[in-house]
């Protein structure tokens, strides 16, 4: 009878371990991880490489509109991404991301045979379009809502200052060295001083 009574103890402790041991195991993800995961899900870069742009060094090439709310998302380095809202619904998400981060996100673009205001353009999926600036740049307008078409996505890329982006100075993530300036004349090291000098 004992036995029995123990035997269901010991059963019942061991489960409670299992259990505790189990739900340790398994760490929680950090919120950087949950934003990266969110953030790759919508078509930013998830690696950034140290030569990216600050995402805020775009902010200035987005358009503005009488008729929507254009208004900021996201921003990080190396991309940026505002919403195209009207009647209080997202219709469209504007972005600009830098594909140093991501060369491959910029080999679709070679292969291209049409143009967006001068920049290869490419068409991803029913809902996407794309342009490449300055070879770098990804700059893309993506349908939120069916109202909103592939000719209003390619307008709103035109609308985009592209010839700004595209003569944006590239960050290349260089400390400044300071500015070595030569001596009017050469001063002798300590030790040619010590060293004895022939006679003039």
């Amino acid at each position: 009878m004992m036995t029995a009574r123990w035997l269901k103890v010991l059963t019942a402790l061991c489960l409670s371990v299992l259990l505790f041991v189990t739900a340790c195991s398994k760490a929680p993800s950090s919120p950087y991880s949950q934003i990266q995961d969110e953030t790759t899900g919508r078509g930013a870069p998830k690696a950034v490489a140290k030569a990216a742009e600050q995402g805020s060094s775009f902010n200035r090439f987005f358009p503005d509109s009488k008729s929507y709310n254009v208004i900021p998302s996201q921003e990080k380095k190396g991309f940026a991404e505002y919403k195209v809202n009207k009647d209080g619904k997202t219709v469209a998400m504007l972005s600009i991301n830098d594909t140093t981060s991501l060369p491959t996100a910029a080999l679709k673009y070679k292969s291209s045979t049409s143009t967006v205001a001068g920049y290869p353009s490419v068409e991803q999926g029913t809902t996407t379009t794309g342009i490449l600036v300055g070879d770098r740049y990804q700059v893309k307008v993506i349908s939120r809502d069916p109202s909103f078409t592939q000719e209003e996505r390619v307008a709103w890329l035109q609308r985009f200052d592209l010839n700004g982006l595209a003569s944006l100075s590239p960050n290349t993530a260089k400390a400044t060295l300071p500015e070595v300036v030569p001596s009017q004349q050469p001063q002798s090291s300590p030790l040619r001083r010590l060293l004895p000098q022939p006679a003039m």
